[in-house]
């Protein structure tokens, strides 16, 4: 009879797992089996192993032929190293303690590099996870940004809004305040140019008595006190609104030529009924 050492395979679909069995080689794959020796799962990195090196040993050494997926595992867990030890033994090149000496060294040295390899990869996992995090971490930071972004461009735009609105506001109050400053100066001037007009009316007022007459020249230079408070106002007044001075000089220049010629006329008259008098007195000392 025909003797294999294969896999018998178990588990759900995409995820198997396998038993590493003595069988018949007549038998199905996942049929009736000598013995079992130990179970293999490729699903884990490294894969996991388990096996009982001596019994695959003697199975062996009686003639069973491995498949050869299973010698690779036979050959990865020692058991065809150890089979080629005892063949030294029975030849006398070394006796069964150096045997298992040297078998000893090469399981440590089959430890170091699964754990070697182990470790890498354990290092390749944190690697990546570093990495991923980082990458997370930068995008994360992006979308911060921009959100913050957002944010302050949101508030530049209102302060340039806020800031257009109060300097339209500024304005609009500015125009209303000169307005009124303008307003109220053409109110004071107004009232100046009144009093301007009223002085020098006040002044042409007394006319000459016949008989007690004096010079209106001499009358029209006199000043009264009156006109000096309103020419010291008026000079005052000057310094703060110009405009209004110079309507002030206009008018008052205008009201003193007016003056002049109501005291021509008024010399006239007072001329012409002095030689009307002389006339009458002429004719009645005639009579």
């Amino acid at each position: 009879m025909s003797v294999k050492i294969r896999l018998q395979r178990h588990g759900k679909k995409g995820k198997p797992f396998f038993h590493i069995v003595v069988a018949d080689a007549r038998a199905r794959r996942d049929g009736r089996f000598i013995e079992k020796l130990g179970i293999y799962n490729p699903i884990t990195n490294p894969a996991t192993i388990e096996l009982d090196v001596d019994a695959a040993v003697k199975w062996l050494n009686n003639g069973a032929q491995p498949t050869d997926t299973a010698r690779a595992i036979l050959s990865y867990k020692g058991a065809m190293y150890k089979k080629h030890l005892q063949g030294g033994v029975t030849k006398g090149a070394f006796d069964e303690a150096e045997a298992e000496k040297r078998f000893n060294a090469w399981l440590e040295e089959k430890e170091k590099q699964v754990e070697g390899k182990k470790d890498s990869l354990t290092k390749a996992k944190d690697a990546v996870r570093k990495a991923a995090l980082e990458a997370e971490t930068k995008v994360n930071e992006a979308r911060e940004a921009a959100a913050q972004k957002v944010v302050d461009d949101a508030k530049a735009e209102q302060d340039a809004k806020d800031a257009e609105a109060k300097a339209e506001q500024d304005a609009k109050d500015a125009e209303a305040k000169a307005e009124q400053d303008a307003k109220d100066a053409e109110a004071k001037a107004t009232e100046e140019a009144a009093k301007a007009e009223e002085t020098p009316a006040e002044e042409a007022a007394p006319v000459a008595v016949a008989g007690n007459e004096e010079p209106i020249s001499e009358k029209s230079e006199q000043k009264s006190p009156k006109d000096e408070a309103t020419k010291e106002e008026t000079t005052e007044d000057k310094s703060v609104v110009e405009t209004a001075a110079e309507k002030l000089g206009g008018i008052a220049a205008a009201v003193a030529g007016a003056v002049a010629n109501v005291t021509e006329k008024v010399t006239e008259v007072v001329a012409g009924k002095s030689d009307d008098a002389e006339g009458a007195k002429e004719e009645d000392a005639k009579a």
